[in-house]
């Protein structure tokens, strides 16, 4: 999720969709599937994932080598699918990749690329490869990455392709109605953007469909983010899908001009301020000042009641991500079956 996990593709209408509609679930407990993040998020902990974009090139050494820096300090790590709407490795490929460096992995499934026979396929197939949880999106728009010529899909929009993850899961059966033999087994997130009544809506959407957890856009706006969570928790979306808010270091200014482009981010102007401040002096002290705003902004998010968890994200910077969680008085978990807290002493 470079720049992510905002939806920024628009949910389509596009009409029902023959999933056998689940129907709103119920609320939250073990799901059938999922792995060190699926307990932690069970046993009350505070979750933490982060976030590999695959390289653009035919090898996987690039994620291994941030999977093995990553592995003890999250219980997850997203592999984004062709962030940006640019083709990069496959999202299945780099999951294999962090799996063979001790790590778990979430897969990024977008609706943009595929259409429903495809996207049923690409769920079965994380399944059996031992993925175990699925993050569903609805994806850029190829006008916006480096393939604007390419034919969008978007046969199913993100809301309808976790009610058809939900259903293969918890029924057994394709959109076809077709029964499948094994049933796939996955812990099923999706995505905000946060702050607003309208992705609150949204929200309420994506978890009535089946998502069990959501990651947000990176949040830099703690008052904002705080009433907004007042709002889901009060539409009582907390006890049925847990919230991992998006953090992250801003680690230079055009990445802060970047991120502040970007739908659902909002950098507050005292923020903002702050860091060019800093980077009046250099680019080092813009950095370690964009470091230590990610510490406070952790110290304070992870305090705000609903918030189950961090999705800490640095592109191209992942061994930034265990210093920033240490600086915040977090620990390294520990590896194997995921008994740490991930909580401060």
């Amino acid at each position: 999720m470079a720049g992510k996990p905002g939806d920024r593709g628009t949910d389509l209408g596009t009409g029902a969709v023959s999933s056998g509609d689940p129907g709103p679930g119920p609320d939250w407990g073990p799901a059938t599937g999922g792995g060190r993040l699926q307990a932690a998020l069970a046993a009350g902990e505070l979750a933490i994932t982060a976030e590999i974009g695959p390289p653009r090139g035919a090898s996987t050494a690039p994620v291994s080598q941030a999977a093995a820096v990553l592995r003890d300090w999250v219980h997850a790590i997203n592999l984004t699918d062709n962030q940006g709407a640019t083709a990069r490795l496959a999202g299945w490929a780099a999951s294999l990749a962090v799996i063979g460096a001790g790590a778990e992995p979430v897969l990024q499934l977008t609706c943009r690329d595929r259409n429903r026979i495809v996207l049923q396929s690409e769920l079965l197939a994380a399944a059996a490869a031992g993925i175990p949880t699925v993050l569903i999106m609805t994806g850029d728009h190829p006008r916006h990455g480096d393939h604007a010529e390419a034919r969008p899909v978007f046969d199913l929009d993100s809301t309808q392709l976790l009610a058809v993850a939900r259903t293969m899961r918890d029924q057994g059966r394709l959109m076809s109605g077709r029964e499948l033999h094994p049933p796939p087994s996955w812990l099923i997130g999706a995505v905000t953007d946060g702050p607003g009544d309208a992705t609150a809506d949204r929200l309420t959407a994506k978890v009535a469909a089946g998502a069990e957890f959501a990651q947000t856009q990176y949040v830099f706006d703690v008052p904002g983010f705080t009433r907004w969570m007042a709002r889901v928790t009060d539409l009582g979306l907390t006890r049925r899908c847990r919230i991992l808010a998006g953090v992250g270091p801003l680690l230079s200014h055009r990445a802060m001009q970047h991120l502040g482009r970007l739908p659902g981010v909002h950098i507050p102007d005292e923020v903002t301020r702050r860091l060019e401040l800093a980077g009046r002096r250099s680019p080092e002290a813009f950095r370690a000042e964009g470091e230590r705003l990610c510490v406070e902004l952790i110290t304070a998010i992870r305090e705000i009641p609903g918030v189950a968890g961090l999705h800490v994200m640095a592109p191209g910077a992942p061994a930034v991500i265990p210093a920033v969680l240490r600086q915040a008085g977090l620990r390294p978990l520990r590896p194997a079956a995921g008994s740490g807290s991930g909580r401060a002493d």
